[in-house]
């Protein structure tokens, strides 16, 4: 083997590496301005999408240790954008989310638990309206350099925590199920 041929194997060998230091970190500097909290639902039969325009995640995951993860969430529910400024209003109110009374809505997770590749499953209990109940969201991790975004969607029924009371309890004009979709983008310390 000559030295040219051992040179190109050790380089070879340190950039194949690379990948695996760099998904070695842990990421803990959330970026906001990137990350989303959004959601999908059925009004009278008909889709209809939205999202959180204030929330605070905070979060410490290291790809090689998983279960030593930590993540947090807190939503500002009175910062809901349905698409429509009567419908914010609306929403926010006692029949709903009841923003003045529980202005904030928070996950915080018990386990993250690896799924193979770059599929993990995070499980832990949500509270909105001052009700909990355990949700469990699978989420992809993407990493490239020093930045990884989760992505990850679960479903909860909007009747176990409250959101729709009086009037709107009718499954039949909103339905029970919601799809809570999250893209959170963080970067390595």
């Amino acid at each position: 083997m000559t030295f040219r041929s051992i040179s190109t194997l050790a380089f070879g060998a340190a950039v194949g590496l690379l990948p695996l230091a760099t998904q070695a970190a842990e990421f803990s500097v959330v970026q906001n301005s990137q990350s989303t909290i959004a959601f999908a639902y059925k009004q009278m039969g008909v889709g209809m999408d939205g999202h959180f325009k204030k929330f605070m995640a905070q979060l410490a995951f290291d790809p090689a240790k998983p279960a030593n993860a930590r993540v947090s969430l807190d939503v500002d529910v009175a910062s809901i954008d349905t698409g429509f400024a009567e419908g914010d209003s609306e929403v926010a109110g006692k029949a709903w989310f009841d923003a003045k009374t529980y202005p904030k809505a928070t996950f915080s997770a018990s386990s993250v638990k690896a799924l193979g590749g770059n599929r993990y499953e995070v499980t832990g209990p949500l509270t909105i309206k001052g009700r909990t109940q355990t949700v469990t969201a699978p989420t992809n991790v993407t990493v490239q350099g020093n930045t990884a975004a989760f992505d990850g969607a679960f479903t909860i029924k909007r009747a176990d925590f409250a959101i729709g009371e009086g009037q709107w309890a009718d499954f039949g004009t909103v339905a029970n199920e919601i799809q809570v979709k999250f893209h959170i983008v963080a970067g390595a310390k």
